[in-house]
């Protein structure tokens, strides 16, 4: 039975379709770069000037697109933006992709280190760093300049009151302290927490105001209708990405810039995140 001039328009028209998804998907988005600006309001009542914080996860450097010269682009994008703070949050490597390029952690740190803002640049380890070599990571970054918070604080003075910054160790790869990291800042610190992993926000009190996380990629997919399909936490969905506000606690999930298992992303583009933060 022969098929219809109708029915070849419109299997043409589908396969054009199809062809173009699979082009913005694995072609386009995830060699694109953008800023996502988010307000994150946790008092009304502390009138301190907001403090303005880029977020860098899953950088994955390698993997496809994203090479030294991105490397050196998000740099670029992320001082242009002049935060007063930047977090790195884990993930630099890439480890599970057939197609992926090797760039050595060092050469990472040497582009990385020339970030800039008034208050530094701090970063925690991710599972992809740890499966790589987990201290030559470290070792690459303190090298560059770059603290990397392992289970440690750092004191930061922001509009003359002081803000601890909180990193931990990567959940899946090493072992988290959160009761004991915790002990090192002061009663009653405003305290922003740094972890790679997301899924880990049932256990953190509620005296931290700010949890800043990655790993989840967004799930690189995000199918209308569906959502994101496929996102690594046992959470499904649920903290995949932007702001999460539960049981009185604050968390932010960047959906980071690289990609990991398949080269892939669809309505969830590369993202440096800028955040202001106000009540702090």
């Amino acid at each position: 039975m022969s098929i219809s001039r109708k029915a070849r328009k419109i299997i043409a028209a589908l396969s054009l379709f199809v062809l173009s998804l699979f082009i913005w998907g694995f072609l386009i988005e995830p060699n694109r770069l953008i800023v996502h600006s988010e307000t994150i309001v946790l008092s009304t009542v502390n009138q301190s000037r907001p403090l303005r914080i880029a977020a860098i996860g899953d950088i994955h450097a390698g993997s496809p697109f994203i090479n030294t010269d991105k490397l050196k682009r998000i740099v670029e994008l992320t001082n242009s933006q002049q935060p007063d703070l930047i977090v790195l949050l884990g993930d630099y490597m890439v480890q599970d992709n057939f197609y992926r390029t090797h760039i050595d952690p060092e050469i990472i740190a040497r582009i990385l280190k020339d970030l800039h803002a008034p208050l530094g640049v701090y970063a925690v380890l991710g599972n992809h760093d740890s499966w790589f070599d987990g201290n030559r990571v470290m070792q690459a970054f303190e090298a560059s300049g770059i603290s990397v918070l392992n289970n440690e604080v750092k004191e930061l003075r922001h509009d003359n009151r002081s803000v601890w910054l909180i990193g931990l160790a990567d959940a899946w790869t090493n072992k988290h302290d959160i009761a004991g990291t915790l002990k090192q800042v002061p009663p009653n610190a405003s305290i922003i927490m740094l972890t790679h992993h997301p899924d880990i926000l049932n256990q953190i009190p509620n005296n931290v105001q700010l949890i800043l996380a990655a790993h989840t990629h967004g799930g690189q997919v995000n199918l209308p209708l569906l959502g994101r399909m496929i996102v690594p936490s046992q959470y499904g969905q649920k903290y995949a990405a932007g702001l999460v506000k539960e049981n009185g606690k604050t968390m932010f999930v960047t959906t980071g810039i690289g990609t990991s298992i398949l080269p892939v992303r669809f309505r969830v583009p590369p993202e440096i995140a800028l955040l202001t933060v106000q009540g702090l």
